[in-house]
């Protein structure tokens, strides 16, 4: 296939690809605005401003969750217009084989993997980060709310005592929590107090407590600006234990991951983010190649929609098996690099197997 035509595929893919990509991150803007400006409506110190300023910055990770289906999509799409104008019918009677019309579109689903792990990837988990700080300085003293996926809890075990540590959110890639409660035992298992601060800051050898509120066992209650709670903690095991994986860049990750389990932590959710990201570009290729198994038979009457369907299942199947298999990742039960790659290789042979089977017979 010449330059000309093959510049003129790969182009076709790119311009469907972005109408796809910005009406899928358009749609996800309203939606979570709209979820979140009703969640945080009531509450002291909100504007629309505010919450326009954290679904926009919460947005590119959204929208990179998406990304599988918009390689699906764009694809599917790409090809059933190409057959719509016979433009497929004519490069097939010139000579052209499938496999010579797909290289684009592999090529542009593998550029699109790397520009969304290497480009969108820090962007977006700047912004989720950002994005959680300003929700959390709106919430604060508001909300108590704290979900499990969070794991907010941790116990220390220190000269002066065990320590007993929560908060209502994880903010700084787990290195900062809000409305956070410290309970200290004494030898016999008692609380012997309770500290509720505004902010928590682990620092080396200490937790700084700002705004704190102490409650001791005779039920006095105090106030004090700052306080300090010792620890032998280090940054990495509460990163590995309290920050979600989503905000940390992909360029910091192998970092994060080598020196966490230099400490001892297996730090499987770091891996698997990793290695889901790494393959992230390859995940879209078997996307094109899927949309290919469905969208290049002619119909003189248009593309048949059982044949699409069948696409678009087999799409949100391999979606769903990578969400499960990198659940077994993440809980250590499966090698985080094979959790990864396995729907990848799978979904990959499916597409060239399909492929060859139809072209080449």
């Amino acid at each position: 296939m010449g330059w000309t035509l093959g510049r003129y595929f790969f182009f076709r893919y790119v311009a469907i690809t972005a109408w796809f990509f910005l009406g899928i991150a358009a749609l996800i803007f309203l939606i979570d605005f709209t979820e979140l400006a009703g969640r945080t409506a009531r509450l002291p110190g909100f504007t629309y401003a505010i919450a326009l300023t954290i679904s926009a910055l919460r947005a590119p990770m959204l929208t990179l969750q998406m990304v599988p289906f918009v390689g699906l999509f764009s694809a599917m799409a790409m090809l059933v217009s190409l057959n719509r104008k016979y433009e497929l019918v004519i490069a097939r009677s010139a000579g052209i084989s499938a496999w010579q019309f797909l290289l684009p579109a592999c090529i542009g689903a593998l550029a699109f993997g790397v520009l969304a792990v290497g480009v969108m990837n820090p962007l977006a988990a700047y912004g989720l980060s950002r994005s959680e700080t300003i929700e959390s300085d709106l919430r604060s003293g508001y909300s108590n709310e704290v979900t499990a996926a969070a794991v907010p809890w941790l116990r220390q075990k220190t000269s002066e005592g065990d320590t007993i540590i929560g908060a209502r959110a994880i903010l700084s890639q787990g290195l900062e929590m809000a409305d956070a409660s410290f309970f200290q035992f004494d030898g016999d298992g008692n609380i012997v107090t309770r500290k509720d601060a505004r902010h928590a800051y682990l620092r080396d050898g200490y937790w700084e407590l700002q705004d704190v509120t102490v409650l001791d066992a005779n039920g006095s209650v105090s106030r004090k600006d700052n306080d300090r709670i010792a620890t032998d903690l280090k940054p990495e095991f509460v990163q590995d234990r309290l920050a979600q994986p989503e905000t940390i860049p992909f360029y910091d990750l192998p970092g994060k991951i080598a020196v966490a389990r230099s400490f001892g932590a297996k730090a499987n959710a770091f891996a698997m983010q990793f290695d889901s990201l790494l393959a992230l570009p390859f995940l879209l290729v078997a996307m094109t190649l899927i949309a290919a198994t469905v969208s290049m038979r002619f119909a003189r009457m248009g593309q048949s929609g059982t044949m699409i369907l069948g696409g678009i299942v087999a799409g949100f199947l391999l979606y769903v098996v990578s969400v499960l298999v990198k659940a077994f990742g993440v809980a250590g039960l499966v090698p985080p690099v094979v959790a990864a790659w396995f729907p990848v290789v799978v979904a990959m042979f499916f597409g060239v197997t399909f492929l060859l089977y139809k072209e080449d017979g």
